[in-house]
């Protein structure tokens, strides 16, 4: 017979998955290349099946989440899959996703002018269970419209990404995350010319059933890596997910 605690554990454990978090299976890699960044959500695991939200108020903030972005999308569409991508003025480039694993051509972008519009075609794509990813561009969102959003992707399992760009229309979402992405200059091994690996600071400011954290990571090799001050990061790295 069951006692009042089994039931409150497995009820805590059946609201983890209705909201997106996955529960650990034995001999499954369930990884999303994050590193430690992973660790901070329910079992370790990335939420699929959810909506987080990205503050990019600012266009440089765009430009680093878009690349964030793109190390996510490249797990999510690794069968194959295809993203919609919807915003009233694109802030990505579709060729630089190539960078991240990313085919462009496999991404729909749905260019709107109306801030109604966008919310409505973004609810719609969310409900659409044959996209791996749905981005959403919006000025702005309530926390009635982000909880119908949250309730379409329990349904269909669409991961979604809505990407804030109005600084002055904050507020309080149902999404299960919140984050700010910021660049950090890349560094050149042994002088060698052109550009570093792509860095970025991470700040979670929230995460349910999670524990918020602020990392510097960057992208090597198809993953997310921690910023390790000395020149041997790159080789540590490559010999870890070469």
């Amino acid at each position: 017979m069951e006692t009042k605690k089994d039931i409150i554990s497995q009820l805590k454990k059946d609201i983890l998955l209705w909201e997106g978090f996955k529960a650990p299976i034995a001999g499954a890699d369930d990884s999303f290349g994050l590193g430690p960044i992973e660790a901070a959500f329910p079992n370790g695991i990335f939420p699929v099946g959810a909506v987080h939200e990205f503050l990019t108020t600012e266009p440089e903030h765009a430009a680093a989440t878009s690349g964030f972005i793109g190390g996510i999308l490249a797990q999510l569409m690794r069968h194959n899959g295809v993203c919609l991508w919807i915003s009233k003025a694109r802030m990505v480039f579709p060729p630089a996703l190539k960078v991240f694993g990313v085919p462009p051509e496999r991404v729909i972008f749905i260019d709107l002018q109306r801030e109604k519009d966008l919310l409505w075609a973004t609810e719609e794509a969310l409900k659409c269970d044959g996209l791996a990813a749905v981005i959403a561009e919006l000025p702005g969102i309530t926390f009635t419209q982000s909880r119908r959003l949250q309730l379409a992707v329990e349904s269909s399992k669409v991961t979604g990404f809505v990407l804030r760009t109005d600084a002055k229309k904050l507020s309080t979402t149902a999404c299960v995350s919140r984050w700010q992405i910021t660049h950090l200059p890349s560094e050149l091994e042994d002088d060698l010319p052109g550009v570093g690996f792509p860095r970025w600071q991470v700040e979670l400011l929230k995460a349910r059933n999670g524990n918020p954290g602020c990392w510097q990571v960057e992208w090597v090799a198809g993953h997310f890596v921690p910023v390790i001050e000395e020149k041997a990061v790159t080789e540590i790295a490559y010999q870890q997910y070469a």
